[in-house]
């Protein structure tokens, strides 16, 4: 089973969070005969499904060997764009000049207080995701240590056995290392870890250019460290629209981030307390500190799962469309066994499962009707969601696209953000939306509008009609549904429409 990663400093915001999130003191209840469900993990799809099941009378286990509130709360959205904040906040500061802003030269960080921010806003959240709110307002048994499949239909948990009508796999995901020689001699950082650093590195190398690598990479970097992404690929973000990756492309060069493409690491060697990366085509990079941010590796190790006949390989527990598993027992849901690894996305798979699992006689839900958007919070940040017109492409569906560069937006001009633009796909013929990008320092506040259309099949058309308050950087989306009625106007109707206007001057 994989080591378990401190939560360091010992500081007042860490011992409030490990008072809430696992409690030293915590002495777990006797356990009932039978549970109507167990849940194994308390992140976001594990509380969600715990707290959902247990709200409609259900009798809940909820299982934890770490930290209540999962990577979310201790070690990714939280943190991260709490850190982020603070990155914004010197870029801002740093360009106030071309607002007519004077700052003094030479604004600089508190590194130290940078992570203090962090630790307390998480302390501060923390308290909703806590051992004792699931055991006290939802009525939960609550058992923190390593929850382990003894059955099909038992868990054992600190030598106790559960016994279950249905349970909910939910032990997320952690970072993939990948088996460098000398890497783990060397020591390196994870999205784990990064968060416990007081002293801010001096040069940080970034293995990896998806979500995660992108987003730290510019914090670093805006916060002054000299930042190196070194990514095997042409191209970083692989998943996003190739114009969205070329504007942040350009963002990144502006902060100061050197951008390794098509580059691999071969090795790592420590010489004199500095950490030397021997790159492809025989170069060398030294640095301080080594970020791993090259994908996500789902935690199967240890469940037992063989013991509960639940398939299961490398990339996570198998799940059909319902999320349910080979055992009609047992469900998952969350990083664990999906491709979207995302918190929301967790959340709604958990609701899915509580409805499969418990409620199937009125309707299931299928995971892959479910409309999911997603945002990297870089600046600009890259929002997106549904089909990118190369998925289009693959599965034949012609499509016609509207884009808006956000330079063409009143309120991005003033707030001096015109980087990005709103893109949106539309079937070819008519205005169903099936895919949309948004590159905008807002981007993921802008994409749920367009979510919601597609969701309740509003088209983009119906969009130009939605008044939007001027000025407001969603406008953008408005106006991309003015360009989709533009193009109803053929020439036929123009003709039609002009010989109207004519017969009117009479």
């Amino acid at each position: 089973m994989t080591a378990l990663p401190e939560v360091t400093p010992p500081d007042e915001h860490n011992l409030k969070l490990l008072a809430n999130v696992h409690p030293p003191d915590w002495v777990n209840p006797e356990p009932a005969d039978r549970y109507n469900l167990v849940v194994v993990g308390a992140g976001t799809a594990g509380l969600v499904s715990a707290g959902g099941a247990a709200g409609m009378g259900a009798k809940v286990a909820l299982i934890e060997r770490h930290l209540m509130g999962g990577d979310c709360l201790n070690v990714g959205c939280v943190p991260s764009k709490t850190m982020i904040r603070s990155a914004r906040a010197l870029a801002d500061v740093r360009s106030a000049g071309r607002f007519g802003v004077q700052v003094p030269e030479g604004s600089q960080v508190d590194f130290a207080a940078v992570m203090e921010r962090v630790r307390r806003i998480r302390a501060q959240i923390s308290p909703h995701d806590s051992a004792r709110r699931f055991r006290d307002e939802y009525g939960i048994d609550m058992f923190l240590g390593g929850g382990r499949f003894t059955g099909p239909d038992t868990v054992e948990v600190g030598g106790t056995t559960l016994r279950f009508e249905r349970a909910v796999i939910a032990t997320g995901a952690r970072a993939a290392v990948p088996s460098i020689p000398g890497l783990d001699q060397a020591g390196f950082l994870t999205n784990e870890t990064i968060f416990n650093l007081t002293e801010q590195p001096a040069r940080l190398a970034v293995l990896g250019g998806g979500p995660i690598g992108c987003e730290l990479a510019q914090t670093f970097a805006r916060l002054g460290t000299e930042v190196t992404i070194i990514e095997k690929a042409e191209h970083f973000l692989p998943r996003e629209d190739a114009d969205a990756v070329a504007v942040l492309r350009k963002a990144f060069e502006r902060d100061g981030v050197d951008i390794r493409l098509g580059t691999a690491l071969e090795r790592v060697e420590v010489r004199n307390g500095v950490k030397v990366l021997h790159l492809s085509g025989d170069r060398r990079l030294e640095v301080d500190e080594i970020l791993v941010g090259v994908g996500r590796a789902a935690n199967v190790d240890g469940l037992g799962l063989e013991a509960a006949n639940v398939k299961f390989d490398r990339t996570g527990v198998e799940v059909n469309d319902f999320l349910q598993t080979s055992n009609p027992r047992v469900y998952a849901a969350g990083d664990v066994c999906s491709p979207f690894k995302f918190t929301h996305a967790a959340d709604f798979m958990a609701r899915a499962v509580i409805q499969n699992a418990f409620f199937g006689f009125a309707g299931k839900k299928r995971v892959s009707s479910l409309t999911i958007p997603w945002c990297t919070y870089t600046d600009p940040e890259i929002a997106h969601v549904g089909l990118y017109e190369r998925e289009a492409a693959e599965q034949g569906i012609d499509l016609t696209t509207y884009t808006v560069p956000m330079s063409g937006v009143d309120r991005a001009i003033a707030e001096g953000e015109e980087e990005g633009f709103v893109k949106v796909h539309v079937k070819k013929g008519g205005d169903e939306i099936v895919g949309a990008t948004v590159v905008a320092r807002h981007a993921g506040e802008m994409i749920s509008e367009l979510t919601t259309a597609m969701v309740g099949k509003i088209g983009l058309g119906k969009l130009a009609s939605v008044i939007h308050p001027y000025p407001t950087q969603a406008e953008a989306i408005r106006k991309a549904g003015d360009l989709f009625n533009r193009t109803r106007l053929t020439e036929g109707r123009g003709k039609l429409l002009r010989r109207y206007f004519s017969w009117r001057r009479r």
